[in-house]
């Protein structure tokens, strides 16, 4: 489902609703005459019951998928600060390594920039440029390596060392935050409790011997623009509600703007 057009998931719920609740309704009609009191009160009493599950479903999805939105968001200023402060501590490296390790690291703040404007879908220039940043942090360990062997300060190069693990540890937990969904599984369950309410909506209505009321349709409509809001969340990169970049993007701007005001 992830590739499909939220919106068209949105409209063919809406649909599929609607088409319930008639169904519904015209099941009830054939069995007005025969039912009792009793059985009505029975028929309302079981709307009512699927309709606060249908509730707390739908509370659970959208709180696992907000969760995800919020994992996502930390996870992009987690990795931003990692960056610029691998930036700030490569001044301590030796000067033979300096320049190279910071063109590297500006190299790979691009990347990942780069990166933050595919959308998830686009799987073969992803992993492209994810491969492009995994080949960079090898260089960088290298040249970590060398400063290592060069100049073996705990204060200098090994603070340089501890931030470059961290830039690498927090390109490993966003990675894995974007590869975090709401479950098919839950959608699923989740659609098919919506008919399954619509259903029974209908032929209560049926049932009692009068047509659904606006009420209930306006219900649907707020039914069908918080799943809406639901599978949104989880796509950070595409729809009305994305992931926010700009911090990752401002890092990008204050770093080019040191590189050009640093004379070679």
């Amino acid at each position: 489902m992830y590739s499909i057009n939220s919106i068209l998931i949105a409209g063919v719920l809406f649909v599929s609703m609607v088409l319930a609740i008639e169904m519904g309704y015209r099941l009830g009609l054939r069995t007005q005459a025969s039912a009792s009191d009793a059985f009505k009160t029975h028929v309302n009493t079981i709307g009512a019951s699927i309709l606060g599950i249908l509730a707390l479903l739908l509370g659970f999805t959208f709180s696992l998928s907000l969760q995800r939105f919020d994992s996502r968001s930390q996870a992009v200023v987690e990795e931003t600060n990692a960056i610029g402060t691998t930036y700030l501590r490569s001044q301590l490296l030796p000067a033979s390594l300096r320049s190279n390790v910071q063109l590297l690291l500006r190299e790979y703040l691009d990347l990942r920039v780069q990166a933050s404007a595919i959308t998830l879908d686009d799987q073969q220039e992803r992993e492209m440029l994810l491969a492009e940043a995994s080949r960079t942090q090898i260089a960088l360990w290298g040249y970590a390596q060398q400063a290592a062997e060069e100049e073996p300060n705990p204060v200098t190069t090994g603070l340089f060392i501890q931030s470059l693990n961290e830039l690498i540890d927090n390109f490993g937990k966003r990675n894995a935050a974007l590869n975090r969904h709401v479950p098919e599984v839950i959608l699923f369950l989740l659609y098919g409790t919506l008919l399954m309410g619509a259903t029974v909506v209908g032929y209560a209505s049926g049932v009692a011997g009068f047509r659904v009321s606006v009420p209930a349709y306006i219900m649907v409509v707020l039914i069908v623009v918080l799943v809406y809001v639901i599978i949104d969340l989880d796509r950070p990169r595409r729809g009305m509600i994305q992931v926010d970049q700009r911090s990752l993007i401002e890092l990008q701007g204050a770093v080019n703007s040191d590189a050009n005001a640093t004379p070679p």
